[in-house]
């Protein structure tokens, strides 16, 4: 008997000494179920003190002289709890100060941000923003952003081109809900075919991007969110028509079909079929057409599980004509009778994506997107013929979890891309298949309070390029209140589509060569390699005892092998590798201040140095402005019975801008070495007369700003001479145009 309570004594001591002896809880996120894993716990004026486990519970060693407990987590508010039972099970919820952040940058309504906790920097505009631009695309979404460049690619077709860094569309990863999309044959309109009510916001990345999102980001990254069927209006329109009698309308249709599942139905139209030729050369200022556009969006929401999904359908017809006044195509076209253009394209896309949040482990989540589309445009410019059909497939599966606790965030993944290509050029056919699988990892340590580094590198493995890395490294340091500090390092490998992202160029009387490298496979060209390497400081303080904030950027990008693209000779274009060095420049400085309630300016400075040593020697990248002026005012009067009135006010100037060379061209058809200076205004006015019904009206150009004889040998199209592409400035002059919206929310 003596021998079994001894034994019994002995059994249970460790569980008597640790009941006596350990105080034990869990940890949970405020509002929510959520564990908190890697929670500090300790006695307060101790060093004694443990880390929570996955499912957020800790043990802890507790003595009579232990009263108050500590439990700290980073970016959340840290919490005392007072040990008066030693064996009563704990439970402390901690709010995250980060949310509560999150909360005020909200409640602000701020229609462009920038972050001051991301290591990569992001310029956020919502659809505020959008709304504050003419019309009616994405590629007329960023006249009110001082981050990118807005110009006019020709003087025939209407289109418009956008940059960033000083660096044009191709080497800007352009993508909708993180998906590649403008890209390949949709380079040179693609940004035409997203009407801008379908997008929620824009978010704009300096610097190379992440490595998720692929290999040929360089210049930086645009991604545009569409807008959910859960979360927007029931029914939208928008209907706007400008003075030069284009018109368009933009319709929503969105419906909730169960407690999961909600869909949405997006159209839009527009239309142009009124001739002007404002500075009398006999051409079109700006192309007749017209374009459907069709989307079908599917919303699964499974909150509870963990799941939700997005299916999107879409489809789009776009027609352009231009050329000469009295072109006729039943006549005309593909003859010297008139000089005249089409541009046919239609587009079909399907694509998705769905992710995956652990409802016990919120850290750990998956996602899977894919998109597939065929792309065809046929088109013709003058004599010559252009003509793709691209087909393209992308997948990405990325999984996300944590290392220890929030603090160490990685994700990784695998993509995949293919791309055929059949092309027409002229009389010459180029088919090619590119197809590439990759993976990717990337590391991200986050204190919330002073550093954020985001460190990624991807390895893919590409038919033609073979296999190659494209590193990425983004820092954040915070050295006091209210400011940013970042520096970023990437490369980028792409192959360049010399023809698709180059159609402006068919519209001359250029010979088009292309001097092929030694080992060359896409079009006799080796890809391009580049290195971007950047720093920025975002500064926010009180003026006058208001916000404001102040931004300096500076970006380098180094050329490898960089496609260029020669005009500097009027009789022809010469694509080729370039041996020499090639480098772009760009600092730009950004001031923001809210005077008073209601009232926003931002003010903004940029300088370009870009310069390529051709063959035949280094000079500046033509047609880009090296200084550039940027001012913007917008103000909303407060609310009265859900009435109220919107201002905005754009201004830009750009310095001069060097021509190509045109020295050894006949003397009247020779330029200056340089553009004027260029002044434009924008302005738009706005009356919300209720959440439902809005209506506004708005001038481009307002100061009526008009480049004279835009094209080169206009009077003798078919000649030796014949060149659209020497574009400074505007075309058209001044137009004005009135709209309205309306809603059911």
């Amino acid at each position: 008997m003596k021998k079994l309570v001894i034994t019994l004594f002995l059994i249970f001591l460790p569980i008597i000494m640790f009941s006596q002896t350990h105080v034990e809880g869990v940890v949970y996120e405020e509002g929510t179920n959520t564990p908190l894993l890697g929670a500090n716990v300790y006695w307060l004026g101790t060093q004694v003190g443990v880390v929570t486990d996955f499912d957020g519970k800790f043990s802890i060693r507790y003595k009579e002289s232990y009263k108050k407990l500590i439990v700290s987590y980073v970016g959340f508010t840290s919490d005392t709890l007072n040990v008066a039972n030693p064996t009563k099970q704990l439970k402390a919820t901690l709010s995250p100060k980060s949310n509560l952040e999150e909360v005020k940058l909200v409640a602000r309504k701020k229609a462009t941000s920038r972050s001051y906790i991301e290591a990569q920097n992001v310029i956020n505009v919502s659809s505020d923003e959008l709304l504050k631009a003419a019309c009616c695309n994405l590629a007329e979404s960023f006249e009110t952003n001082p981050s990118i460049d807005v110009n006019f690619a020709d003087a025939i077709s209407g289109t418009r081109q956008i940059k960033m860094l000083g660096l044009t569309s191709p080497y800007i990863l352009i993508a909708m809900e993180n998906i590649p999309t403008v890209r390949g044959a949709a380079q040179a309109y693609g940004l035409t075919f997203t009407p801008g009510t379908w997008v929620e916001s824009i978010q704009i990345t300096k610097g190379a991007g992440s490595v998720v999102n692929g290999y040929e980001s360089i210049a930086g990254q645009i991604n545009a969110e569409l807008q959910k069927p859960t979360k927007d209006d029931k029914f939208f329109v928008n209907l706007y028509g400008a003075s030069s009698q284009r018109f368009e309308v933009n319709t929503h249709y969105n419906t909730k079909l169960s407690d999961r599942w909600s869909t949405g139905v997006y159209l839009h139209g527009n239309t142009h079929q009124e001739k002007h030729d404002v500075n009398e050369d006999n051409f079109l200022d700006m192309p007749l057409y017209h374009q459907i556009n069709v989307m079908n969006r599917w919303q699964y929401t499974d909150t509870e599980n963990g799941f939700v999904g997005f299916l999107n359908v879409r489809y789009l017809n776009d027609e352009k004509q231009t050329g000469e006044l009295d072109f006729d195509p039943d006549t005309d076209k593909l003859t010297t009778n008139a000089w005249g253009s089409e541009i046919e394209t239609e587009r079909y896309d399907f694509s998705g994506k769905f992710g995956y949040v652990n409802p016990e482990l919120p850290w750990r989540s998956a996602g899977l997107q894919f998109a597939i589309s065929n792309h065809q445009q046929n088109s013709y410019f003058g004599l010559r013929t252009y003509n793709i059909e691209h087909n393209s497939v992308y997948s990405n599966f990325t999984y996300n979890s944590i290392i220890g606790d929030s603090r160490h965030k990685i994700k990784t993944g695998v993509s995949f891309t293919y791309d055929k290509y059949d092309e027409l050029v002229e009389t010459t056919s180029f088919e090619r298949k590119d197809n590439s699988i990759g993976a990717f990892f990337e590391y991200n340590f986050d204190d919330l309070e002073n550093l954020n580094f985001t460190a990624g590198m991807r390895v893919d493995n590409h038919n033609r390029l073979g296999v190659f890395v494209t590193p990425r490294i983004h820092a954040k340091y915070t050295p006091w209140d209210k400011s940013a500090f970042r520096a970023s390092i990437g490369r980028g490998k792409r192959s360049a589509n010399i023809f698709a992202e180059n159609q402006n160029l068919f519209a001359t009387s250029r010979n088009i060569n292309i001097n092929p490298s030694a080992e060359g496979n896409i079009y006799g060209l080796d890809p391009e390699i580049a290195w971007n390497y950047g720093v920025s400081y975002l500064q926010g303080f009180n003026l006058f005892g208001k916000k404001a904030d102040v931004t300096f950027d500076f970006y380098r990008t180094d050329f490898q092998n960089q496609v260029v693209v020669d005009w500097e000779n009027l009789q022809e274009i010469s694509f080729y590798n370039l041996e020499n060095e090639s480098f772009a420049n760009s600092f730009q400085t950004e001031f923001n201040y809210n005077p008073f309630t209601g009232f926003n300016t931002r003010l903004a400075y940029k300088y370009y140095d870009i310069k390529t040593k051709y063959q035949t020697g280094e000079k500046i990248k033509p047609l880009t402005a090296q200084h550039r002026f940027f001012a913007n005012a917008s103000y909303e009067t407060p609310i009265k019975n859900n009435s109220k009135w919107k201002f905005d006010v754009t201004y830009n100037w750009l310095g001069k801008q060097r021509f190509p060379s045109t020295q050894n061209s006949p003397i009247e058809f020779q330029l200056p070495n340089f553009s004027p200076n260029v002044n434009t205004l924008n302005a738009q006015v706005t009356k919300v007369f209720s959440p439902k019904f809005e209506i506004y009206i708005g001038g481009e150009n307002i100061t009526n700003v008009r480049q004279n004889n835009p094209i080169l040998g206009a009077d003798n199209p078919f000649g030796s001479n014949f060149d659209s592409t020497f574009v400074y400035g505007p075309i058209f002059g001044s137009l004005y145009y009135a709209g309205l919206r309306y809603r059911i929310k």
